[in-house]
This record gives C-alpha cells, sequence and structure tokens, in this order.
C-alpha cells in the first residue's frame, strides 16, 4: 500500500500540532502524497491505531506530533511481533522535543516535508528493550537514574514550558542527586559492573530533550548502542563510554526507565540493537 498513515498527536507542543498539522498535510497533499489521517485521544493511543494499520497493510506511517508519536507507531508496529515487513516512518515534528532528527538536520518540518515529498529514505537502526513484562522499542534513546528522575519530573510538571521545562527539571534533580547501583554487563563481559552510578543512557542518537546534546558520538545507523556511564558528560573524568550491541540487567526490582521522552517503571532483562530495522523519510 503506498498510501500513508498518518497519526496526529493535537496535543503535541503544547497544543500547537493541533493548529499547524491540517495546513501541514494539506501541503504534502498537493505534493502528491496520499495520506490517511487520524487523531490520537490519549498517551498509548497512537501504539493501537499504528497497530491496527499495519495490521490493515499501511506499510508507510507518519508521525504528526513530538518524538513521542513517533515512538508509539513504532511500538504499535514492532512490539509482541515476531517478523514485521519493512516500513517507512515521516516526521511532521509539532511537538515539544523533537530531538532525533536534530542527527540529521536544523531544519526540522521543513527538511521533513522536503524528503517526503521526494521519497528520500534513510535505514536506521532501533533499541529493543527486553522486561519482566515483554518488550519496548525506541530510536532515541533509553537512560536510568538521574535523566529518567528528571523526563519524569518534567512530564509531570514542566512539559508546557518546552526546552525550559527539561532545564527546570534538570536544576530540580541537580539538588536532589544520588547515586545507586544498576547492575549490568555488556556484549562478551565476564563480570557485571556493579558500580554506583549517577545514571547510565543507552543512546541510539545524538540528542534528547529537544536540543540537549547527551551522546556526541551516537550514529542512529551504525549498528551500536551509545552506553554513557556516570557523569554529566563525555569528556568528564567520571563519565565513560563504550559503543555495545547487547546490555545484561541483573537487577530484578522495577526501576524508572525514560524512553524516548516518556517514563515506564519496569524489570530490565535485555537491550539489543536492531540494525537499519526501519526506514526513516529524512
Amino acid at each position: 500500500m503506498d498510501r500513508f498513515f498518518a497519526i496526529v498527536n493535537p496535543a503535541a507542543g503544547g497544543g500547537r500540532s493541533a493548529k499547524l498539522a491540517g495546513p501541514a498535510l494539506v501541503r504534502l497533499r498537493e505534493k502528491g502524497l496520499k495520506i490517511d489521517v487520524i487523531a490520537s485521544t490519549g498517551q498509548g493511543h497512537a501504539v493501537q491505531l499504528a497497530r491496527e494499520a499495519y495490521d490493515q497493510g499501511y506499510r508507510r506511517f507518519l508521525a504528526v506530533g513530538g518524538d513521542g508519536t513517533a515512538h508509539e507507531i513504532l511500538n504499535g508496529v514492532f512490539a509482541g511481533r515476531t517478523a514485521v515487513q519493512r516500513i517507512a516512518l515521516g516526521f511532521l515534528p509539532l511537538g515539544t522535543g523533537n530531538s532525533f532528527l536534530r542527527d540529521f538536520t536544523e531544519d526540522g518540518a521543513a527538511a521533513s516535508m522536503q524528503a517526503l515529498a521526494e521519497g528520500r529514505t534513510r535505514a536506521v537502526d532501533l533499541l529493543r528493550l527486553r522486561h519482566a513484562a515483554g518488550e519496548i522499542y525506541s530510536f532515541n534513546l533509553l537512560s536510568m537514574g538521574f535523566t529518567a528522575d528528571v523526563a519524569a519530573l518534567t512530564n509531570r510538571m514542566f512539559k508546557p514550558f518546552g526546552d525550559l521545562g527539561y532545564l527546570l527539571g534538570v536544576f530540580v534533580r541537580v539538588a536532589q542527586l544520588q547515586r545507586r547501583s544498576l547492575a549490568l554487563r555488556c556484549d562478551d563481559d565476564a563480570e557485571w559492573d556493579e558500580g554506583r552510578t549517577l545514571f547510565l543512557t543507552f543512546n541510539n542518537s545524538k540528542y534528547t530533550g529537544g536540543a540537549m546534546l547527551i551522546a556526541p558520538d551516537a550514529d542512529p545507523t551504525d549498528g551500536l548502542i551509545e552506553f554513557l556511564y556516570d557523569g554529566s558528560h563525555i569528556k568528564h573524568p567520571l563519565a565513560s563510554r563504550r559503543a555495545v550491541r547487547h546490555v545484561e540487567f541483573k537487577e530484578a526490582a522495577p526501576v524508572d526507565v525514560m524512553i524516548d521522552g516518556e517514563v515506564i517503571t519496569v524489570e530490565c532483562r535485555a537491550l539489543d540493537v536492531l540494525p537499519a530495522a526501519v526506514d526513516v523519510f529524512i
């Protein structure tokens, strides 16, 4: 099926998506794209909509909103399936964060619309977290500790402030800093790393929270997970980084995990990279 299934999150960007989505979709249709459109009504709804659309034969999707909308679409397609036919995902970045596209362009919606009109795609990796209750997919990053604490606070109190909201969350959590042990081992490691850490972040792309350059060496097309461990940045003497393909978690207790800007509480089992798993219009 050559039609796009567009899911609009009208709440994204503090309601900006609801105002701008219609004209943007009209411009894409004028360029010859065939688009079916539906709006999500709340958190998790886009997962259900994308799952049903995939089952109906759609293989081209359009996330109209923020990174959270794209995250839900990908999980609606991939989560719980033993095999997935090739899909392509386009973005109309009208949300608050819109971190992922910054790896490729600073032009945001304009560059995305041009790529959609020209049919230009790039294959990108996905991260898959297996946990006690199932699996969840990420195209941006997963993190635990301080970063998840910031995301939880920002989503609860400061999200309407956009990029400033993330900074406010950081300032509040800095005053509440704590280290914790998040035991893991990567690839062929024989021993568990049980050191206390400020945060762990596993990155498919460079940015988080809109413009925060958290993983400068990450590349969403290289088939590797950029793993940052402890500290404020990769050049800090307490920080370390690795490029890995598999991470195993020892702890069975539930932990807060920030995934593509959303926070869930799960018992983590393992994290893997799926190389070139999805085509992105960019």
